[in-house]
């Protein structure tokens, strides 16, 4: 790879910046910042020519199945960015909250090139280990960036330039961050302004797209102060409840309207007194509102729900203000933990609401739970949820390493440790997390032999590379997670009881699938998510959701989002029913319940029921404009609104 600056000429330059010897990178603040935490507290070394950490198939896939929403809502925006820079040679990326490439789109032509700069998927872009990129920065400062050339801190990347700006969910929190990079480009900074605006304009239209897919079962109040912009190009998102709570707004609202990110009602914001906001929704027109706070006037249209709001458990869901929420849960709206606050088993809402008060106390934190049932869902929750947020959470599975690696894995090491270790060496995760939170699943598979050293670090807060001599000083918080009954194994001498009482700070326990009280509404909220991501309007058939729920679900969680994702996949009609499920789950489920119904009266029950999902179907896909549902059934308005009546079909807004 050719280098801007020869590798050590580049580390010169940076050492004397440091040390204000020389002039700071493109008199940035922000980049120098970011210099000095890289040479200074991860002690990074500026000459170095290796590529970044690249994740595994295995990790990677893990990532994505994670991000799949984030993932969808930003794909076709990707792809437009890339036809807009792809000519001058650049190829875009899209990370998640830790630096961690995701998703890329790059010419088949150039491939190799960017490959060997790094720029590609599964490759991880944060400061505490490649120093100072666009992506880091960032992750780091929450706000756009162009980072050009030499102002990178390793020599690796000094012909690179990097244009990225970041990506925010609907509760205000970071889910990611948009790139375009390019190998070569103009030495002049300024060549980048016009790239550096495209990104920044991309990223903020995945924004609004992820919102209006996490906020879909809300009205949505689409804003503009122009009214002929108002359907092309709406600024402001604002999405509120059936009883006019305001649930979420976007970025541009909130900068234009004080007091969106505290609780408020609808009413609160507009002078609506002469027209009823949910009405302009199901006319679909366009009409002039009054800012309270200024007099301003905005003209806005109003989107009706398009389905139900999900309900909060273990599946990750993005949490949305609930009128119904406590006041104590309303102080905590914007938590990551929100979801499992707001549960209606109590059990979760217990451990979420101790979860909330633990975080940031540097506490750590044990997690104990059947396979399956949420555990790293819930310590990312805890970590978002707490003040290292926006540093790294690195996670590792103790079970899944092979014990001759979990050492170096965890530990890192020094330059010729072992045969085949990298000429350079390689840190650690336990380093790769220092600042944030290290997640460690399966803790009852550790060997013993490292349960010393993990004790060592946790004790004295210093970590030793494999082969090193002098420690590093390491700053995190920790959440260990297991299956296992870790008391009995420390009793019992299978687990060190010095670690079992350095881990358990606070333990929590979160229950199976099969005992938990909303276990009909994750089976509906599963299956409603999964039936959006396969792109077609589809219903579960009531007997078998019934049945579903009488399940033992050995798998948990992540059983029952598989089962609904193939029902979703292979299903031949708009109704999902036991014949659509995989043939060793429908053979485990109780028989359908007919009672003793006549096979007459069993039909008709069954075409009533065809019916009625194939018209709930059509509304839906039609965002419950009645015209448009007719046509694509086939039949006359007319004869739309008497079907509705005879099968008690009820719309979203008249719940």
């Amino acid at each position: 790879m050719p280098y801007a600056l020869a590798p050590t000429r580049h580390a010169e330059r940076v050492r004397g910046a440091v040390e204000g010897r020389l002039p700071a990178p493109s008199d940035s603040p922000r980049l120098v910042s970011s210099w000095q935490r890289s040479f200074e507290r991860y002690q990074l070394d500026p000459s170095s020519v290796i590529g970044p950490r690249v994740l595994s198939a295995a990790e990677l896939r893990e990532i994505r199945d994670r991000e799949e929403a984030f993932l969808r809502a930003s794909g076709q925006c990707l792809t437009r960015l890339h036809e807009t820079v792809r000519d001058a040679d650049y190829c875009v990326m899209l990370t998640d909250a830790h630096g961690v490439t995701i998703d890329s789109r790059i010419d088949r032509e150039r491939r190799n090139d960017f490959k060997h700069a790094g720029l590609y998927v599964g490759s991880c872009w944060s400061e505490s280990e490649e120093g100072t990129c666009g992506i880091a920065s960032v992750l780091t400062d929450l706000a756009p960036i162009t980072v050009h050339k030499t102002d990178h801190f390793r020599a690796a990347f000094t012909t690179l330039t990097c244009s990225a700006a970041p990506i925010f969910a609907p509760g205000g929190e970071l889910i990611g961050v948009l790139d375009a990079s390019a190998v070569q480009s103009p030495d002049n900074r300024d060549s980048q302004r016009i790239v550096n605006q495209l990104v920044r304009q991309s990223a903020t239209l995945i924004e609004d797209g992820y919102f209006l897919h996490r906020t879909s079962a809300c009205w949505i109040l689409f804003g503009h102060q122009n009214r002929n912009y108002v359907e092309a190009q709406p600024e402001l998102l604002i999405a509120f409840d059936e009883n006019g709570n305001v649930m979420a707004a976007n970025r541009r609202a909130r900068e234009c309207i004080a007091g969106l990110d505290a609780p408020r009602h609808i009413d609160e914001i507009f002078d609506s007194s002469h027209v009823q906001l949910r009405d302009i929704g199901r006319i679909e027109a366009i009409a002039a509102l009054r800012l309270r706070a200024s007099g301003a006037m905005l003209y806005a249209r109003i989107r009706a729900p398009l389905g139900r709001v999900a309900s909060p458990g273990l599946h990750g869901a993005t949490p949305l203000r609930d009128a119904r929420t406590s006041q104590h849960d309303d102080a905590h709206e914007h938590s990551a933990l929100g979801p499992f606050l707001r549960s209606a088993d109590a059990r979760v809402a217990d451990i979420a609401r101790i979860a909330q008060r633990v975080v940031g106390k540097r506490l750590p934190v044990l997690l104990l739970g059947e396979t399956g049932a949420g555990k790293e869902v819930f310590a990312r929750a805890i970590h978002d949820a707490g003040p290292r947020r926006n540093r790294p959470f690195v996670a590792v599975n103790c079970g899944a390493l092979p014990e001759s690696l979990i050492e170096s894995e965890l530990f890192g090491y020094a330059p010729g440790a072992f045969t085949g270790a990298r000429r350079h060496g390689a840190r650690g995760k336990i380093a790769m997390a220092d600042g944030g939170t290290l997640f460690l699943d399966e803790i009852g598979d550790m060997p013993l032999a490292l349960q010393t050293r993990l004790l060592r670090v946790l004790a004295e807060g210093e970590v030793l590379p494999l082969g090193g001599e002098a420690p590093t000083r390491v700053d995190l918080d920790v959440i260990c997670a297991t299956h296992r009954d870790l008391a009995r194994m420390a009793a019992n001498g299978e687990f060190r009881d010095d670690l079992y009482y350095r881990l358990c700070g606070a333990v929590l326990t979160l229950p199976p699938l099969r005992e938990r009280r909303d276990i009909a509404t994750l089976i509906d909220t599963v299956f409603a998510e999964e039936a959006q991501a396969s792109g077609r309007p589809l219903a579960l058939d009531a007997d078998l959701a019934a049945r579903l729920a009488t399940f033992a679900w050995p798998g948990n969680l992540r059983q029952l989002r598989n089962a609904m994702r193939y029902a979703c996949a292979v299903c031949d009609t708009v109704r999902v029913e036991a014949r659509h499920l995989s043939a060793d789950l429908a053979a485990q489920l109780p028989p359908p319940s007919h009672g003793e119904a006549r096979p007459g009266a069993t039909r008709a029950m069954e075409n009533e029921a065809d019916e009625r999902a194939r018209i709930l179907a059509a509304l839906t896909a039609h965002r419950w404009r009645p015209n448009a549902a007719a046509a694509a059934l086939g039949i006359s308005r007319a004869t739309l609104y008497r079907r509705v009546a005879k099968l008690g079909i009820v719309g979203p807004h008249r719940s």
